[in-house]
């Protein structure tokens, strides 16, 4: 389904800026932006994926992962083909790097309306833009999740974080939580390999903070790529100083589509990483893709509030965002 797109102007001979995100895509009639789901048809900018879902899906809310976000319940997934990024170590590969001029995909329309009726009926407490990059399906995310709003519901994204300041600004009243994915924090790698810039990404991480918005991020480390004790270093403190109570998730790699010659992150990474994190004093740091190690513990008094196994909440120590057993306020949305 096509639909006029937001964050475009008219240029001369019939060419659209796109500022939906920060590519800011100069496109020509007839073409499509970097993304390959917006096309320029006689000088409008058009969506060409609004409610063309190729996953729905019930998921925890563990797995987006967001920890300290509504903990045990559940979220209506869905997703559009396409994204703004073209990591070779995408997880996601076969939908997110889809596009429309290929058409190769089969897709499913589920309206903004549909999605609510959904998310309430499998009693969802929130609905995530995830699997691909929701930036991308922005009219499709941003339609749906004032319709969640008015239901009750709650809205999160998992994202790259390479949206603009306009397009943050415009869902913000909607979006309680988003997990970003910080891939690295070398513009060389993020040039090379995922066909973008770094510093849009940490501008939206503050952002995101400055208007509210719960945030979690997670960092795919891959051995050899941005696992040096540097790279690590660096991130931790931005991170930090942005704001402490942020969770670092720091997940494993395997190999996938273009980086099937790279072998799987050793855990004794993941556990430096781990101290890195503890050494700028980030109050939560979690391991992801492998087994254990994700319980939340009290800032204050240091013992396990919440406790999982895999993506499952066994155990929840937590009063209204309080622990337990101190009383101290756990950082997050839980309410």
């Amino acid at each position: 389904m096509q639909k006029e797109a937001m964050f475009y102007e008219k240029l001369k001979d019939g060419k659209v800026h796109c500022f939906l995100c920060s590519h800011h895509c100069k496109i020509g009639d007839g073409q499509y932006g970097f993304c390959g789901v917006r096309k320029n048809e006689s000088g409008v900018l058009h969506t060409c994926v609004y409610a063309e879902a190729i996953a729905v899906h019930v998921d925890p809310i563990e797995k987006k992962p967001l920890y300290h976000f509504l903990p045990g319940s559940k979220a209506l997934s869905i997703a559009t083909m396409g994204c703004n990024f073209h990591c070779g170590f995408c997880q996601n590969w076969e939908i997110s790097q889809r596009s429309k001029k290929e058409n190769s995909i089969r897709s499913k329309e589920l309206m903004p309306e549909e999605v609510v009726r959904e998310a309430k009926k499998a009693g969802c407490k929130s609905i995530s833009y995830t699997y691909t990059e929701p930036t991308i399906f922005f009219e499709y995310a941003y339609d749906t999740a004032h319709i969640a709003r008015e239901e009750g519901l709650y809205n999160n994204f998992v994202t790259n974080g390479y949206m603009t300041k306009e397009a943050l600004e415009t869902i913000s009243p909607y979006l309680d939580a988003a997990n970003v994915d910080l891939k690295s924090f070398r513009e060389e790698f993020y040039k090379n390999t995922c066909k973008g810039h770094l510093q849009p990404v940490l501008d939206s991480i503050k952002l995101m903070k400055q208007l509210g918005i719960w945030v979690e991020i997670t960092t795919l480390i891959i051995s050899g790529e941005n696992d040096s004790d540097e790279e690590l270093h660096h991130i931790a403190q931005f991170i930090s100083g942005v704001d402490k109570n942020i969770p670092w998730h720091i997940s494993r790699f395997h190999p996938d589509y273009q980086f099937t010659n790279h072998s799987s992150t050793p855990i004794d990474t993941l556990k430096r990483a781990m101290e890195i994190g503890h050494m700028h004093r980030l109050r939560y740091v979690y391991p992801g893709n492998v087994p254990g190690g994700t319980e939340t513990h009290c800032a204050h008094c240091g013992k396990a509030v919440i406790k999982r196994v895999g993506f499952a909440v066994i155990e929840n120590a937590t009063i209204e965002g309080t622990c337990h057993f101190c009383n101290a306020s756990i950082d997050g949305v839980f309410r």
